[in-house]
């Protein structure tokens, strides 16, 4: 690679991403950051609205960058020969917009038919909303799960954009990569992803229809187990104003927490009786507003009783823990999460800002076999730019 000696499991793999925004290149960061080669294909005269300087844009970390016009023949005739040399295409445009470069997957594939052409979409590639615009809030709001995300009686809650985006988005994109991928040992062709945001959060809360059909789940926002309903799976506020999460479900935990509280005792006997839930909220928020959110902390530290303080992101990277797990590392220009998940014989790198070798057109076209003139013709043309 003309970037920086690659480690990982995933090392040998070679991905071509189209540049696009969100969950598309945080899954080719991830498999970047497993051992492939990632080459980001950057449109000519395409400028991404949400682009961060160099240094701070973990969409271009771990790659070697190419921009080539996909409107000239020779930009889309270039993409395929890097195409049939790859084992992944990572897409993220609305149905229909590869298709229209005349790069779409009977074409790609048609170049190498034991590529996995992975497309991500917020609606997928076909049904009556495939065209619509939207963002991770959008797709929430179709799957039902944002409705169920919220206090009692008070409005959603946007989740960040972690559910959709990333959660029902990278992760589902990920999954049916690796998947295709495993497949491809035994049948020798690739196949067409279809990764929709819509689907994955969907799928997300399959567990929870499961609750509903069972009868131990109600639509209603703040009014079950996992929703801040249940007075044992909520958060409060302390007395510096703080705030501490407590997440203790099962009985015996339940039980470490009253007792360490204390929690009196007839109602400490009522857990699962949901007539008693709100005198048992009012009694646990009383008392957690009585001491800080670190001497809380540090009152139920060692214990099984689930309280944990509610951390800033620039706490959480302070905390000896996570410290010990080196649970974030220095990127240079900011402190970030470290590559997920850990293995117990390959090593995963963390993904740098591109150097000059990953950004030279003329050493990535050279270690796709391309010679010194047609890399020359092809800069002179436009149709890759330096």
């Amino acid at each position: 690679m003309a970037e920086q000696q690659k480690a990982g499991p995933l090392l040998g793999l070679v991905v071509i991403e189209m540049a696009g925004l969100g969950p598309a290149p945080f899954a080719a960061l991830m498999l970047a950051e497993m051992g492939a080669r990632v080459l980001r294909i950057q449109r000519a005269g395409k400028s991404l609205l949400l682009s961060a300087p160099l240094p701070f844009d973990l969409p271009r970390h771990g790659r070697e960058i190419l921009t080539v016009d996909l409107k000239q023949a020779e930009g889309t005739a270039l993409l395929l020969r890097l195409a049939a040399q790859a084992d992944v295409l990572i897409e993220g445009f609305r149905p229909g917009a590869m298709e229209r470069l005349g790069l779409g997957p009977e074409q790609m594939l048609g170049a190498n038919p034991r590529l996995v052409y992975a497309r991500m979409t917020g609606f997928g590639q076909n049904g009556p909303l495939a065209e619509t615009a939207g963002h991770d809030l959008t797709y929430l709001a179709w799957t039902g799960v944002l409705h169920a995300i919220g206090g009692k009686g008070r409005k959603p809650v946007p989740p960040l954009n972690l559910v959709a985006d990333y959660g029902g988005g990278a992760m589902f994109l990920l999954t049916g990569v690796l998947a295709a991928l495993f497949e491809r040992q035994r049948s020798g062709k690739g196949q067409i992803i279809d990764a929709a945001m819509i689907d994955g959060a969907s799928m997300l809360a399959a567990p929870t229809y499961s609750y509903i059909a069972a009868g131990l789940w109600h639509e209603g926002r703040g009014d079950n187990a996992l929703d801040g309903g249940a007075p044992f799976y909520d958060t409060y506020e302390t007395a510096d104003g703080g705030h501490v999460a407590v997440a203790c479900l099962e009985p015996r935990f339940f039980a470490a927490f009253a007792r360490l509280l204390p929690l009196d005792e007839e109602l400490a006997a009522r857990q699962d009786d949901r007539a008693a839930w709100d005198e048992m909220r009012t009694a646990i928020a009383a008392r957690l507003r009585e001491k800080t959110r670190d001497q809380w902390a540090e009152h139920f530290a060692g214990s099984d009783a689930c309280v944990a303080p509610v951390l800033s992101l620039a706490e959480a990277r302070a905390h000896p823990h996570n410290r010990a797990r080196k649970m974030h590392l220095d990127a240079g220009a900011f402190e970030r999460p470290a590559p997920a998940p850990r293995f117990s014989r390959s090593v995963t790198q963390m993904a740098k800002p591109p150097q000059a070798a990953a950004l030279d057109a003329a050493a990535i076209l050279g270690s796709f076999g391309i010679g010194e003139a047609e890399i020359a013709r092809l800069t002179a043309s436009g149709a890759v730019v330096e």
